[in-house]
C-alpha cells in the first residue's frame, strides 16, 4: 500500500488543485467564462464548461449547476433545462477536458500495475489519452446542446412557479477583485509554462533525456515523468496567486486550511487504494490477472470476438458497472487488472482499454442515483419544482446519455481506425513480443509437475 504508485501521484495533484478550488479561482473562472458568451450560445458553452469543471473535484457540481438554472431563467426559459445542460457536461461529459485533470494521473496509475501483469517495464503516461478526450470536448458539446434545444426545452414547455414558491437568487457576478485575481493567476500560468517550455525545447534543457538512437534527439522521458509535479505546480502558483490578490489568503496558515480541506475529501480514495493495492498484489502474486488475461483472450480468439466489436463491449460494460458503483477510481481498480491484461494479448494498448473505459463511465453517471452528488442536483432541482426527485432528473437525463453514447462511440471507433494516437505517448496497439521480447503461455499440466500453481507462466525470451 505504502509504494501503490496511485497513492502518490493522485495526492500530489490534489493539493495543488485544493488550492486553485478554495480560492475561488476555478469558480470565479467558470463564471467569468459562461458570462463572456454569446446568448445564441449559452447552451453550448454551459455544457462545456462542465466539461471543464472537472479541473476542480466539485466546483461544477457547486458552482455551476445552480448557475446554469439562474441563467436560463434570466433568460426566459426553464431552469431545469439549465440544471440539465449543466450536469450533463458536469457529469455525463466527464473526463473529456481540454486541460489536464487530477482523473488523468489517477486513472493511469491503475492502469500502469495492470500492464506490469503483461509487461513489468510497461508505463503509462498520465496524458495518454489527452489528444481523445479533449477532440470529445466540441462534440460532446455539439451534442448536448442539441439536446437541451431539440428534446429537453419544448418537453419541459414554459416555467410557471407554483404559487408561493420563492426562488432564490444565484450570485453569478464577478467583482473587480475577483477579475483582477484571475488576470494574475493566468500571468502566473504563462510564466510557469515559459519555464516549462525553456526545460523542454532546448536539447540539454533539464527535463530532456539521453539521446534517442531511434530520432537522435535527447528523450522527453523526464518531460513526461514529471507532468504530475508540473500540474502540481500549475495549480498550486495560480491558486495561490489568485488568493493573495483577491485576499481570500490572508496568510500561510490559509494555504495549509485550503490543502487540508482538500486532503479531508481524499479519505474514501485511499481507502480505495489500499483496497486496489492488495487487489493487484494478489493478482501479481498468485498469476491470476495473466491466467484470466491467457484464458479471455483466448476464448474470445477462438469465437472470433475481437477488434471493434469488443472494445464497444467493454465500453458497454463499463457503464454498466457504472449504474452500480459510482467511483470511477473504485471500478477501475476492478476492472483493469482483469482487461488491460486481456486485450494487451489480443493487441491493444492499455491506453486503449483505458480510453474505452473512460467513455463508458461517463455517459452513464448521469442515470445512477449512487454517484454522490446526485442528491445535491435533486437538491438544486426542487428549488424550481418541488416535486422534481429521483425520477424526474432520470428521466431528463436519459436523452443526454444516449446521445453522448451514440456521439463518443463512434468518434472512438474512428479514431482507432484512423490509427490516431490517443495521447501523449497513447498507442493503440501492442505488439508484446516485438517490444518486450516476452510472451505469455499457459501449459495445463498434471499438479505433480508443477512447482508453484496449477498454471505456471512460463517466460520465453525470442
Amino acid at each position: 500500500f505504502a509504494t501503490f504508485p496511485p497513492l502518490g501521484l493522485v495526492l500530489v495533484v490534489m493539493l495543488g488543485i485544493g488550492v486553485a478550488e478554495h480560492t475561488g479561482m476555478i469558480a470565479a473562472a467558470l463564471k467569468v467564462f459562461v458570462s463572456k458568451v454569446p446568448k445564441v450560445t449559452i447552451t453550448f458553452f454551459l455544457v462545456v464548461a462542465g466539461m471543464l469543471s472537472s479541473v476542480a473535484a466539485d466546483a461544477g457540481y457547486v458552482v455551476l449547476i445552480p448557475m446554469g438554472a439562474a441563467i436560463f431563467m434570466g433568460m426566459g426559459r426553464h431552469p431545469l433545462a439549465g440544471i440539465a445542460a449543466a450536469f450533463a457536461g458536469v457529469s455525463g461529459g466527464f473526463g473529456a477536458n481540454i486541460l489536464p485533470t487530477g482523473l488523468d494521473p489517477m486513472i493511469a496509475a491503475f492502469t500502469e500495475p495492470a500492464a506490469n501483469l503483461i509487461n513489468p517495464e510497461y508505463t503509462v503516461n498520465p496524458l495518454s489519452n489527452w489528444y481523445l478526450m479533449a477532440a470529445s470536448v466540441p462534440l460532446v458539446g455539439i451534442a448536448g446542446t442539441w439536446v437541451t434545444e431539440k428534446v429537453l426545452v419544448p418537453r419541459l414547455g414554459e416555467y410557471r412557479p407554483e404559487g408561493g414558491m420563492i426562488v432564490e437568487e444565484v450570485n453569478n457576478e464577478v467583482t473587480p477583485q475577483e477579475r483582477k485575481a484571475l488576470k494574475w493567476s493566468m500571468i502566473s500560468v504563462l510564466i510557469v509554462l515559459a519555464l516549462v517550455a525553456a526545460a523542454i525545447i532546448p536539447s540539454d534543457g533539464l527535463l530532456r533525456g539521453e539521446i534517442n538512437p531511434l530520432t537522435g534527439s535527447p528523450s522527453m522521458q523526464p518531460f513526461y515523468n514529471s507532468l504530475v509535479p508540473i500540474m502540481f505546480i500549475i495549480f498550486f502558483v495560480a491558486g495561490l496567486v489568485y488568493g493573495i490578490v483577491s485576499k481570500t489568503i490572508k496568510n500561510d496558515k490559509d494555504v495549509s486550511d485550503m490543502t487540508a480541506k482538500s486532503m479531508s475529501t481524499m479519505g474514501l480514495y485511499i481507502v480505495i487504494a489500499f483496497v486496489a493495492a492488495q487487489f493487484v498484489a494478489y493478482f501479481n502474486w498468485s498469476n491470476l490477472g495473466s491466467v484470466l488475461a491467457v484464458k479471455g483472450s483466448d476464448g474470445l480468439n477462438a469465437i472470433g470476438f475481437t477488434g471493434i466489436p469488443l472494445l464497444i463491449a467493454f465500453i458497454i460494460i463499463a457503464s454498466l458497472v457504472n449504474l452500480v458503483m459510482g467511483s470511477a477510481s473504485a471500478k477501475w481498480a476492478l476492472l483493469a487488472p482483469i482487461f488491460v491484461p486481456m486485450l494487451m494479448l489480443m493487441g491493444y494498448s492499455p491506453e486503449v482499454t483505458q480510453a474505452a473505459y473512460r467513455i463508458g463511465d461517463s455517459y452513464s453517471n448521469i442515470l445512477t442515483p449512487l454517484l454522490p452528488y446526485f442528491p445535491l442536483v435533486i437538491v438544486f432541482a426542487q428549488k424550481y419544482d418541488k416535486t422534481a426527485g429521483i425520477g424526474t432528473l432520470i428521466s431528463m437525463m436519459l436523452p443526454y446519455a444516449i446521445a453522448f453514447m451514440i456521439a463518443r462511440i463512434p468518434m472512438f471507433i474512428v479514431w482507432i481506425w484512423l490509427g490516431l494516437p490517443l495521447g501523449i505517448e497513447g498507442p493503440i496497439y501492442y505488439e508484446q513480443a516485438a517490444q518486450t521480447g516476452h510472451s505469455i503461455e499457459l501449459h495445463d499440466e498434471k499438479p505433480e509437475q508443477l512447482t508453484q500453481s496449477t498454471y505456471y507462466i512460463e517466460e520465453s525470451v525470442y
